[in-house]
């Protein structure tokens, strides 16, 4: 299987390797996601922030369903966490969140790890 590469993607995960490399680990999902929405506007990078996206069970329509931490130029989902470790069901939130709005690829980035590379996880639809 070929992996293609994504050049928003490898920017994105540039900007967070910054975020990273400059705090540490240790701080709060929120403080992260504010350095790394700031960054992404300090790049001219367009993104939605806290992103609701509606759910819909059996003709039901749920508006605030769910909630994103940000979605990067209408395509790419940024899911950020500050944990010891990833867990299954934090992947498959991600997923979900993908599948709710036809997003093709998802970012997992786990600030709490003492390198970033080893708290990324790519998902592509």
């Amino acid at each position: 299987m070929t992996i293609t590469r994504d050049p928003l993607t490898e920017r994105v995960i540039g900007l967070a390797i910054e975020v990273h490399r400059t705090l540490g680990p240790g701080l709060l999902e929120s403080v992260y996601e504010d350095c790394i929405c700031h960054e992404l506007r300090a790049h001219g990078i367009e993104h939605q922030r806290r992103l609701s996206l509606p759910v819909s069970y059996k003709g039901l329509q749920l508006e605030a369903g769910f909630r994103v931490d940000a979605v990067v130029e209408r395509r790419l989902v940024l899911e950020l966490k500050a944990i010891d470790q990833i867990l299954p069901v934090h992947e498959a939130q991600l997923l979900t969140c993908m599948k709710l709005d036809n997003y093709g690829t998802g970012l997992l980035l786990n600030f709490h790890v003492a390198l970033l590379k080893d708290g990324i996880k790519r998902m592509v639809l």
